[in-house]
């Protein structure tokens, strides 16, 4: 009985190390220069689309615009180096914007500092706990009440510089801080605005025809140089922030007091919170866009280092990127080599060209904050949501108006707390114990041999594979991500075959994602559907909808399909095809 004991003991170090391998290392096996390429370019052009981004919300977050660009080359660097997901791209993102604004006017910079090494502290014990699993059933109501309300913050913070408000300190407090705007309207710079909405324009009407190079590129380019070129009385990054460092900073211990630490516990955890969350729904979005599966507790781990090791260099917290996540698929990324190029290429604009970036004025990053905010804000998955039951349209207001009107930190703390009742109100509604052990045992399936990676993607089809029964949500953040990032394809493959059931709000973004698709000419095709889902699409009547032909009990059928639509001829299975139902049996 000890020798059995000491052999499971043994088994679940094993497996639990596995879990905590870097993605990099099981990608670089048969590593080829043909995607090593692909890497590069992918890297290439996310590195650029980070570039304005890593200004913008430094500024944003209350700090010098330096901050964002150290913080999206150490962070970037080390979550693609140890990270748990092949194609995550870390950095600054908007979630933290609010959080931060509100330590640095109370705390300072230094208390910036020491609650991101207190939130990578955090994650670090969050993922060696092995809670990366846990924290993915998330209920979605509480993501997007506090990402919408975020994202209507970040809008507020922005108004004065895209209009050019001559006034003084914007008040924190949301009520305040509109007052103080309706009150200065008579000091409307027509320069910076005329500046601000050109950039919208620009960055709105851009990607709708050239997809390699991102708009708030060619708007930054642009507002640059029509202000300079003008000599325009619009404020930029030099006059409010000086010059920027064409350096990385030599890293430095903040310091560290307990007076600090006891008043600070409370945001760091909000912001490792914050960060697990955004983090691993960016790796289930990647997932699902790539056919691979992450490793939860290893992310965590890299986002905890990462969070560390960009505080030392007075950076600002960083965490996954669901935009420049999916930038990076779209372009051929594959391997964590893409987000580690895309570091270097920021550490290489900061070393040579970190003097002409105090050029830009700050109403064109207004103006792209603006737009990150409207995308952020998820308006159409909060308007599907109120068509939900009562209780998660409950649970919804209840964390948009709890981090809009008082505190992201009392709606984190207080949407946790929702979110295990929900969890528990799910568990009693659907009793799949199957999916549920899956997910927590966050294990790679190299061997599934019904893997999407084993099957030939004709060019003009995308394949996007749902895991389980709670992230249904995550589909909808991959088309919204999708709509701004790379050219539509042809058909559209929903791969249904870890989703055991669907329930309203599942059906709800199902049917948001097949009116788009009709709407931009895709052919919408389903696989590997079980049957509750199926009986569920069938009593909405979707399936008239979307059509019995085009929707298959496994994936090699609808990729036939897909080729017909296409004009190729259909081929053989690839590999012996394993019924979803025996492979969940075994």
């Amino acid at each position: 009985m000890y020798l059995y004991s000491q052999q499971c003991s043994g088994l679940d170090h094993n497996v639990f190390a596995a879990l905590l391998k870097p993605k990099l290392f099981t990608t670089l096996q048969g590593y080829s220069s043909q995607q090593f390429l692909s890497d590069l370019t992918a890297g290439l052009i996310v590195g650029i689309v980070a570039l304005p981004l890593a200004i913008a919300f430094a500024i944003a977050s209350g700090v010098s615009p330096d901050k964002g660009l150290v913080t999206a080359i150490v962070a970037g660097f080390l979550i693609s180096v140890l990270g748990g997901s092949r194609v995550q791209i870390g950095g600054p993102t908007g979630a933290f914007v609010v959080i931060l604004y509100g330590i640095v006017n109370n705390y300072g910079l230094n208390g910036l500092i020491v609650a991101t090494l207190m939130a990578g502290v955090i994650l670090v014990i969050m993922g060696f706990a092995r809670l990366g699993s846990v924290i993915k059933f998330m209920p979605y109501p509480v993501i997007v009440g506090f990402t919408s309300g975020i994202a209507l913050i970040i809008f507020s913070s922005q108004v004065k510089d895209f209009f050019g408000l001559q006034m003084g300190t914007v008040p924190v407090d949301f009520v305040e801080k509109w007052i103080a705007f309706v009150q200065n309207l008579a000091s409307i710079n027509s320069y910076a605005l005329a500046i601000a909405l050109g950039s919208t324009i620009v960055i709105i009407f851009w990607q709708r025809f050239v997809h390699k190079i991102p708009g708030t590129l060619v708007a930054l380019l642009l507002s640059t140089m029509v202000v300079q070129m003008f000599h325009l009385p619009v404020e930029t990054i030099g006059s409010r922030f000086g010059e920027i460092p064409s350096m990385l900073p030599t890293p430095v211990l903040p310091t560290i007091e307990y007076a600090t630490i006891k008043h600070l516990i409370q945001p760091a955890t909000t912001i490792a919170l914050l960060a697990a969350i955004e983090s691993l729904l960016s790796a289930v979005v990647a997932d699902g866009m790539i056919g691979g599966k992450h490793r939860s507790n290893m992310e965590l781990i890299a986002q905890g280092v990462a969070n560390i090791a960009t505080s030392l260099f007075g950076g600002i917290p960083a965490t996954g990127a669901i935009a420049r996540t999916a930038t990076n698929i779209k372009n051929g990324g594959r391997t964590p080599i893409a987000g580690i190029t895309h570091a270097i290429v920021l550490l290489l604009v900061m070393l040579f060209f970190g003097r002409w970036a105090t050029l830009i004025p700050l109403s064109c990053l207004a103006a792209i904050l603006v737009v990150v905010a409207y995308n952020m804000s998820e308006w159409r998955s909060f308007k599907d949501l109120l068509k939900s039951p009562r209780s998660d349209v409950a649970v919804l207001l209840i964390t948009f108006g709890l981090t809009v009107v008082f505190d992201l930190t009392v709606a984190i703390e207080i949407g946790v707390v929702l979110s295990v009742f929900l969890f528990m109100r799910r568990m009693a509604a659907v009793t799949n114990v199957g999916v549920v052990t899956r997910e927590l045992k966050d294990e790679d399936e190299t061997d599934d041999p019904n893997a999407i990676e084993k099957r030939e993607i004709p060019k003009g089809v995308e394949v996007y594979e749902v895991n389980g029964p709670f992230f249904f949500g995550a589909a909808y953040k991959f088309e919204e991500a999708m709509r701004f990032i790379e050219k539509a394809p042809k058909v559209r493959i929903i791969r249904m075959r870890n989703v055991p059931a669907m329930d309203s709000t599942g059906l709800n973004v199902l049917k948001k994602v097949y009116n788009d698709c009709r709407k931009h000419n895709i052919a919408f095709l389903i696989s590997d559907i079980h049957t509750q889902p199926l009986y569920a699409l069938g009593q909405s009547e979707m399936i008239d909808l979307i059509g019995e032909e085009n929707i298959f009990g496994n994936i090699d059928n609808a990729l036939n399909r897909a080729r017909e639509i296409v004009g190729l001829p259909k081929v053989e299975r690839p590999v012996p095809f394993v019924p979803t139902v025996k492979r969940e049996m075994a």
